[in-house]
C-alpha cells in the first residue's frame, strides 16, 4: 500500500487516560479522564470520544467525496449529520476491542438513496478502512 500523505495531523498527549492531549496546529489542548465505566472520573475527554468525533466527521466527508466520484448518488443534504458511537471492552483475545455504530441522517433522501450514499462513503472513508476486518463497524440510515 502506498500513501502519499497530503496533510499529517501531529497530537500529543501525556498522563495516558487521564492526562492531558494537545494538538499542534490546531490549539486544541484537551484534558483526558476514563469513563467512570472504565473506573475513571469521567472529567474530561477520553480516546473513544474523540475518535467517535473524528470518524462521524470524516465520514460525512466521504459521502460527500463519494458523490463527486459517481454521479448516479443522490448528493448529500448540508443538513447531514453523523452519531458515531465508539465502545470499547474486553476483547476475546485478551486486551480491550472497540466497536462503532455509525448512524447517518440525510434529510429529504429516500431510503434507497441514503443507503446508498452510505455504503459509498463506508467504502472510502479512511477511518473506516483503518479499522475494517479488525472492529465491528455497523451503519444505519436513521
Amino acid at each position: 500500500m502506498t500513501i502519499s500523505p497530503i496533510y499529517t495531523a501531529q497530537a500529543q498527549a501525556t498522563g495516558g487516560r487521564n492526562g492531558r492531549a494537545t494538538v499542534e496546529d490546531s490549539g486544541l489542548d484537551l484534558v483526558l479522564a476514563a469513563p467512570n465505566a472504565l473506573g475513571g472520573d469521567g472529567k474530561g475527554s477520553n480516546p473513544e470520544q474523540l475518535f467517535a468525533a473524528g470518524y462521524a466527521a470524516c465520514f460525512i466527508g466521504a459521502m460527500q467525496f463519494a458523490t463527486t466520484q459517481d454521479a448516479s448518488l443522490a448528493k448529500v443534504p448540508t443538513d447531514v449529520s453523523v452519531q458515531a458511537s465508539v465502545g470499547i471492552g474486553p476483547h476475546a483475545e485478551g486486551g480491550f476491542g472497540l466497536t462503532v455504530d455509525l448512524a447517518v441522517t440525510l434529510p429529504g433522501l429516500n431510503a434507497a438513496d441514503a443507503e446508498r450514499v452510505t455504503e459509498a462513503g463506508h467504502k472510502i472513508c479512511p477511518y473506516s478502512k483503518a479499522v475494517r476486518g479488525n472492529v465491528e463497524v455497523t451503519t444505519q440510515v436513521v
